[in-house]
């Protein structure tokens, strides 16, 4: 018997994101072989939407649905970034592009200003109250629906 790989698109044209959310899954769901791919494996992928979610779950569904959408293909997108507590959860999911740099044009760049920013920001504050978590949102859309969410 033969198995069907059904093919899903992870919303990513990042070569390592891509293969750390691979390795993920294959982790956590070691009994399916779906044929996954990424933007980057598309030969013409569509172009990144416009985020007017205002949390990283509301980005994550918006992605995962504009581009199955736009591929037909079941797709799991992802949102994530990091909380400050000491500047109430900045840059939160505008991190980014903390510092105003748009990271598709130099992600080197923009990585280093963000972080000077965030520095900036920090400034003053004790090192014990620089508390901070990295969040991640994802969510798989097979069209307008979402079929699963964490």
């Amino acid at each position: 018997m033969t198995t069907i790989r059904p093919r899903i698109l992870i919303a990513t044209g990042n070569p390592g994101k891509f293969r750390e959310i691979i390795a993920i899954l294959a982790e956590a769901w070691p009994a399916a072989a779906p044929n996954w791919v990424s933007l980057a494996d598309l030969p013409s992928p569509p172009p990144e939407p416009d985020e007017h979610g205002r949390t990283f779950a509301e980005i994550a569904r918006e992605k995962a649905i504009y581009y199955s959408a736009a591929t037909g293909l079941w797709t799991l997108a992802d949102d994530s970034g990091l909380e400050v507590d000491a500047l109430g959860g900045e840059p939160g999911v505008y991190s980014a592009r903390y510092a105003g740099v748009n990271h598709l044009d130099d992600r080197r760049a923009a990585d280093a200003a963000n972080n000077a920013r965030l520095i900036e920001r920090l400034r003053g504050v004790p090192p014990e109250r620089r508390t901070a978590r990295f969040r991640c949102a994802a969510a798989l859309a097979d069209g307008p629906r979402i079929l699963l969410e964490a």
